[in-house]
């Protein structure tokens, strides 16, 4: 199948979860996981009518933010972060998902007021506490949160999650469901915040209606969209 056509399985696909879940297909955002994918491939995504492209990786986006390739689409920075690489991102993406830890997050308040600004951002979670896996925990998130609402530079608009990988179909719904709850909590302490708190972005191709489910407003989708990852490659 084309790109184009797998587009539409996938927003069919999300049009019928939130339906069954009793939501607005239109609050739920299908961000297009474009790792390893070249700025032809995202720019073809974009003509079939994708507006939000997630990117995994600083050297990827560099390229293809220089090529062009993004025009008509928001990025989202969805991999994990490096504090040396925040200079690439600030000012340029229009939201960073995986703020995990408040150093990274006082380095992007710092870019981000240099260059007069105000960079939206999720914080990461590490909902399945996997070692492998980066995010704060979840007991850590509401602090996080509360620093995160005070910075100048800074402006919290949600959580982001990736949970532990499941074995059976709708195994990762307990971990969406702890996210939601989680999601609400914040949202309703970070009180000078709340306007802002809008995104809880978890689900990816292989259990997106779940998240959906338990209540995704942002779906990161990529093989479904792209077919298997090809090998590393990021010029054209």
């Amino acid at each position: 199948m084309s790109i184009q056509a797998n587009i539409a399985a996938v927003r069919r696909a999300i049009d019928e979860a939130a339906i069954r879940a009793g939501r607005d297909p239109k609050g739920i955002t299908l961000a297009a996981a474009t790792k390893v994918q070249t700025s032809d491939t995202i720019r073809e995504a974009i003509r079939a009518g994708i507006t939000v492209c997630g990117e995994n990786r600083v050297q990827e986006f560099n390229v293809h933010w220089a090529d062009g390739a993004y025009e008509g689409a928001q990025v989202h920075f969805i991999g994990h972060l490096q504090k040396n690489k925040v200079k690439y991102l600030v000012g340029k993406v229009s939201l960073i998902e995986s703020v995990d830890s408040e150093e990274l997050l006082r380095v992007i308040d710092s870019r981000a007021q240099k260059l007069g600004i105000r960079q939206d951002i999720l914080l990461e979670v590490n909902i399945g506490g996997e070692e492998s896996k980066s995010g704060v925990r979840p007991e850590e998130a509401e602090a996080l949160a509360e620093l995160a609402a005070a910075l100048p530079g800074i402006r919290l608009r949600g959580l982001m999650a990736i949970p532990p990988a499941a074995q059976l179909s709708r195994g990762n719904g307990r971990y969406f469901a702890e996210m939601h709850q989680l999601f609400v909590d914040i949202k309703a302490k970070t009180y000078d915040n709340r306007s802002s708190m809008d995104c809880l972005s978890m689900g990816m191709s292989g259990d997106f209606a779940d998240a959906i489910a338990n209540g995704s407003t942002e779906v990161r989708i990529g093989t479904a969209l792209f077919g298997q990852r090809p090998p590393m490659r990021i010029n054209g």
